[in-house]
């Protein structure tokens, strides 16, 4: 698209002279961000960008930027969220690859977030889900609710982060960063060893034809050269085809597709028939807000969520049924408003009489 001289950011290293959206991914990589937040910036800086004519953001400032998240939210009516990660995009931009701080970064309007109360479903639904969710995604499902991890930590986990002696899950690189051990839940023991023993099919095929080995970080990469093509480091769950890697564009096996096995948990709760909507996530509030109402310490539901503050893990106080539906309304109250069956009026169309008196 363009090109621009060399910038410095706050550490002293100059990205070199390159085109704009890979000098933001250069600088997204060399700040250690994950994948997602990658495409999510480079995303909305192409959207900024061509909204403003294809001029270079260099050429832009805080009114074009607040003229562009004046669109997003009045035109597009975007929710709050998604204006936040565009702003947040921006600013990487103008902070971490141009090495500017301009007073508008500062003072430019952000919008309120807005915290929805969590979708959490019941024990019966849970069960009712899990039943009815396709084979090859059960075992999925059934460690995000009895672990409660996110579906990406799930997905990512290793044949070594599986601990059958301590009877734990260890967790690498979570949300922040951050390393956690959770519950290894019994009923899934023996599920989990099956689950090792196709995988280890897959490992075995792809050693025989000399497949690259599955991504691991670079660092350990750089220090033990094997660690890629060894049996600990491959996936829990790998994929059962072969892909081409974004970043590296080595073709090697990834683990399993997040978008897969959410089409596949919206097709669940389709058939068990919730209707309240129902993904991954739901999940992981339904395990944290079932661990409330059997009397775990909110500290130690916490930890096991791996939440950085405990006003985060508070949430699902506000979800509990013993808190909510325990309290009697003063409806119940009132004279004459007992439960009881809804009387409804015929309808309005019961005493009409059809055309030629019929």
């Amino acid at each position: 698209m363009w090109t621009y001289i060399t910038v410095k950011s706050g550490s002293d290293r100059s990205l070199k002279p390159t085109r704009l959206l890979d000098g933001l991914r250069e600088r997204i990589r060399y700040d250690h961000y994950s994948m997602r937040t990658e495409q999510a910036y480079v995303f909305w800086v192409r959207r900024f960008v061509r909204f403003h004519g294809r001029r270079h953001p260099r050429d832009l400032g805080g009114p074009e930027v607040e003229r562009f998240l004046t669109h997003l939210a009045t035109v597009e009516c975007v929710a709050s969220s998604t204006h936040r990660q565009a702003l947040a995009a921006l600013l990487y931009l103008y902070r971490r690859v141009f090495g500017v701080e301009l007073p508008w970064m500062s003072s430019i309007g952000r919008p309120r977030a807005h915290i929805p109360v969590p979708v959490v479903l019941s024990r019966d639904e849970v069960a009712r889900l899990l039943a009815v969710i396709e084979p090859q995604h059960q075992l999925i499902a059934s460690v995000l609710y009895g672990a409660g991890l996110r579906l990406s930590e799930c997905l990512t986990l290793r044949v070594k982060d599986v601990d059958f002696d301590r009877s734990i899950i260890i967790v690498r690189g979570g949300k922040g960063g951050r390393d956690r051990l959770v519950m290894l839940p019994l009923p899934l023991r023996e599920r989990l060893r099956t689950q090792l023993a196709h995988a280890r099919v897959l490992w075995t095929q792809d050693r025989s034809i000399g497949l690259t080995a599955v991504a691991v970080p670079p660092s350990l990469a750089r220090k033990y050269p094997r660690a890629a093509e060894s049996w600990p480091w491959f996936w829990l769950f790998p994929a059962e085809t072969i892909a081409t890697d974004p970043r590296s564009g080595a073709y090697r096996r990834h683990h399993r597709y997040a978008q897969t096995f959410g089409r596949a948990l919206a097709r669940a709760g389709a058939g068990a028939g919730i209707i309240k909507h129902v993904t991954a996530h739901t999940l992981r509030h339904s395990f944290a807000t079932h661990l409330l109402e059997s009397g775990v310490d909110i500290r130690r539901i916490q930890e096991l969520l791996g939440h950085r503050d405990v006003s985060t893990t508070m949430i699902y106080t506000h979800v509990l049924s013993s808190h909510v539906a325990g309290t009697r309304s003063p409806l119940e109250l009132l004279p004459g408003h007992a439960a009881g069956p809804l009387k409804l009026p015929p309808p309005a169309h019961a005493d009409r009489k059809t055309p030629g008196g019929r």
